[in-house]
């Protein structure tokens, strides 16, 4: 809206100062965009936790988790109406609202928020113990990858370049997938969604997680998005990506905001409603920077708990089938539970799984200059 509103003024001065103009940079706009949802998710976040606990929307714990988890219950849950609000607010004010990235990200945004927000709705309001039928919301988030993916794919002159997908560690490479960008999609978006769903299962394990691996996006849509940048470093340039430099800082800064709430002991969590939404804008902007191999590389914590749920569900599955006894991989799945089980503090493996993400990181980063 700001960008927007200053246009007309780009070279208009105030008291000799060509103010407007900064408006016009991503750079400005970007750090904006962190400071205001920052900002709006800490300032917001009392007034979100009050009423959530006078309407009763209080966390639920499952049966399957760890004991000591007990005494979170109680704890006010949806969460993520403070992180998507102050996302949104931030981002309107910031980026340019005509950008197609943008409003594919506004798109996702709203989509699997709202898939979120029955979700938990159900559970803490209706007392629907399983919340959201689990084939509803998979539909959900397959309809959304269809649509994405059709935008994409049918709704650009260059497809080529689309559907290609970057190999982060050889210069000048890329995996051509055609037609298969479609389903591919969909699996990138509905896998992501369930595997942050998945890791937000301690306080501040997923908030923590996804900013760090968002600073990685960041930094990669603003080096797509400028010129020289881009051509000094083989990267391919995009243009409309400094707008997504835009959008994700501010999902960075609502989630620093948030995780003021969110570290243990948490006044509030995440819920469906933030959690399904993280994963899929964090999927959907890899998908547009064309760096889904990247994208692996950086949120691979989030990768292997999906993997150790699967792992655990399958072998179990299996081994009832062929021993008439299931047993287990893990002692509980996603896999922090398992190291909660083992002994290790809750603090301990939140910071040391933010670790393991800094490191992957940092791998996914320094592979930009192997290019």
């Amino acid at each position: 809206m700001l960008y927007h509103l200053s246009m007309p003024l780009a070279n208009t001065e105030l008291f000799g100062v060509n103010f407007f103009n900064v408006f016009q940079y991503v750079t400005f706009r970007a750090l904006a965009a962190f400071i205001t949802s920052l900002i709006f998710s800490w300032a917001f976040g009392p007034k979100f936790i009050r009423m959530l606990k006078n309407h009763r929307a209080v966390e639920t714990i499952n049966e399957d988790v760890p004991l000591r988890h007990k005494e979170k219950q109680g704890t006010p849950t949806m969460g993520g109406l403070i992180v998507l609000s102050s996302l949104l607010a931030s981002s309107l004010l910031w980026n340019n609202l005509i950008n197609s990235n943008i409003l594919i990200m506004f798109l996702t945004t709203i989509w699997l928020g709202s898939v979120g927000f029955l979700d938990d709705y159900l559970k803490n309001f209706r007392h629907v113990k399983t919340g959201l039928i689990a084939r509803y919301k998979l539909l959900a988030q397959v309809g959304l990858g269809l649509i994405i993916a059709s935008i994409l794919y049918f709704g650009t002159p260059d497809r080529a370049a689309v559907t290609a997908i970057n190999i982060p560690f050889l210069k000048d490479t890329v995996l051509q997938l055609g037609w298969l960008f479609i389903p591919f999609v969909v699996f990138m978006i509905t896998g992501m969604s369930n595997a942050v769903n998945l890791t937000d299962g301690l306080d501040g394990l997923a908030v923590g997680n996804v900013a760090l691996t968002a600073f990685a996006l960041a930094v990669m849509a603003y080096l797509k998005g400028h010129f020289v940048i881009a051509d000094y470093l083989n990267l391919e340039f995009i243009e409309t990506a400094g707008e997504l430099a835009i959008f994700i800082a501010a999902l960075i800064g609502t989630l620093i905001g948030f995780l003021w709430y969110n570290v243990k002991p948490a006044e509030i969590f995440l819920g469906d409603t933030g959690s399904l939404a993280l994963g899929g804008i964090l999927a959907v902007a890899a998908i547009l920077l064309r760096e889904e191999i990247f994208f692996i590389i950086v949120g691979g914590v989030f990768i292997v708990e999906a993997a150790s749920s699967l792992i655990q569900r399958y072998y179990f599955k299996y081994t009832r089938k062929k021993y008439g006894t299931g047993r287990r991989v893990f002692r509980c799945a996603p896999i922090h539970h398992h190291y909660e089980l083992k002994g290790y503090s809750e603090e301990k493996i939140v910071v040391r799984f933010w670790i393991v993400t800094m490191l992957l990181v940092a791998i996914g980063l320094a592979t930009i200059k192997l290019r």
